[in-house]
């Protein structure tokens, strides 16, 4: 836990896990012409992107966190290295965050445990069917008439879809 309170031994081992040869590459497109703003600890892709700047943290659970990589590597560290599972009470205790935090660090650490890695959403996403429309009591009477003929899901449209991430993500 020592070794990852400081922001460079994190930077290093976030380099070596997502790009194992070394060589960072914009998540976005894949170039590897990428300069580092060590001052903003961000990187800037000079490919034509809306978005050209990244940091360890895009693309990963870590995403969209203020929390530092300092709080996120050592929670995971915990996380699996307790034998028989760890509660948001003592992450709050052993990295000095508070309870609520430790809760949503931990949710997202064992949801990227499940799907064995820190990656984002990969894959196929079911999304479930649900029925479209709008109640019958906001309706003009007229209308009402017209498209409701009993209660719950007549004169309703039935939507259901699968997607994979990558089309909801792109």
């Amino acid at each position: 836990m020592i070794w990852f309170a400081d922001f460079e031994h994190c930077r290093e081992f976030m380099i070596a896990l997502r790009w194992p040869d070394g060589v960072v590459k914009c998540p976005r497109c894949g170039a590897e012409k990428l300069s580092y703003l060590a001052k903003q600890r961000v990187w800037k892709c000079y490919a034509k992107h809306p978005s050209p700047t990244f940091t360890l943290k895009t693309g990963t659970i870590f995403e969209d966190s203020p929390i530092g990589l300092e709080k996120w590597l050592p929670a995971a560290w915990l996380i699996v290295g307790a034998k028989n599972g760890i509660s948001s009470y003592e992450i709050h205790r052993g990295l000095g965050v508070t309870q609520k935090t430790a809760w949503f660090m931990l949710h997202r650490i064992r949801l990227a445990m499940q799907d064995g890695g820190f990656n984002m959403l990969a894959g196929e996403i079911e999304v479930d069917e649900t029925f479209i429309g709008g109640k019958a009591r906001n309706m003009h009477k007229a209308k009402r008439a017209e498209k409701i003929q009993g209660r719950g899901a007549q004169g309703k449209e039935l939507y259901s879809a699968w997607w994979s991430a990558a089309e909801m993500f792109a």
